[in-house]
This record gives structure tokens, C-alpha cells and sequence, in this order.
């Protein structure tokens, strides 16, 4: 089963690539790596929630908002290689929470972004990964994330 029809089977879909906020390209490819800027949740535009982790955010709320951020992490992506039939493996992710300053759980957080890559690549989307918490991101987005795949 390709990426997409694992996706579909989810009941996902690749949102357009998101526009950059300020000056620099959603992903890059070099050789046979793909990285992606830092992806926030944006759905059709807009961030569907702001605020803290730990505060105006559930953890439950912020591992469905790394999840949008995989997902919009992988179009960026695909923006690059045409089909995601040809990603060898997640290699890395890196995930930023902006967090309530006795917030904690941002490696549960990160979960909701891995969980995703894992489902639609298999054991080639288990990858490194690296949670952080932060004091705040762009626009107030509760969570953002970047990834590295060998293409």
C-alpha cells in the first residue's frame, strides 16, 4: 500500500503546502534528504487553536495539532519528490510545544506527529525525534514540527 492510500485509508488527506510565514522555502532537498521547515497545524489558512500547552491546550488537543503539522510536514515533502512512494525513511523529527511554564508532557505531545508517520510508513516512519518545549511559536501556535526524510 503507497503512503497516499495509507493515508486515505486513515481518512487523511495532503492539505496544499503551506505557505511560508516569512522568508524561506516550506522544504528543501539536497541529495537524497528532504528537509522541512518547522510546520505549524494551519487547516485551510487558519490555526484551528492557539495558546499553551498545559494551559489554553489539552495534551490531547496538542497531539491532534502535531499530527496537522505531520500532515503538513509530509505535503511539504511531496512538494519535493512528487510522491511519497519514494520517502525511504523518516529520519528525524523535531517537535516544538509551546508549553505553560510547568508543562511537561511534550514528549506525549510529539506522540501524535510520530504515531502518524508511523501508521502511513510503516517501521520506515519510526524515526528519531527530539520534543521541546518552548515559550511560544508563530502566530501562537500551540505546537510546530520539522522533519528530515531520505528520499
Amino acid at each position: 500500500m503507497t503512503p497516499e492510500e495509507k493515508l486515505a485509508e486513515l481518512g487523511l488527506t495532503l492539505p496544499e503546502v503551506v505557505a511560508p510565514l516569512a522568508a524561506y522555502v516550506p522544504a528543501v532537498r539536497t541529495g537524497d534528504h528532504v528537509y522541512t521547515s518547522g510546520q505549524v497545524p494551519m487547516v485551510e489558512g487558519k490555526l484551528p487553536q492557539t495558546g499553551k500547552v498545559g494551559a489554553e491546550v489539552s495534551v490531547e488537543e496538542g497531539r491532534d495539532l502535531a499530527r496537522i503539522c505531520a500532515l503538513n510536514a509530509l505535503a511539504a515533502v511531496k512538494s519535493q519528490i512528487g510522491d511519497l512512494s519514494k520517502v525511504k525513511r523518516i529520519v528525524k523529527v523535531v517537535v516544538f510545544v509551546a508549553s505553560a511554564p510547568d508543562f511537561t508532557a511534550q514528549p506525549q505531545v510529539g506522540n501524535g506527529a510520530s504515531e502518524l508517520l508511523r501508521d502511513v510508513f510503516g517501521d520506515l516512519g519510526v524515526h528519531a525525534r527530539s520534543a521541546v518545549g518552548v515559550a511560544v511559536l508563530p502566530l501562537d501556535a500551540p505546537v510546530e514540527v520539522e522533519l528530515i526524510a531520505e528520499v
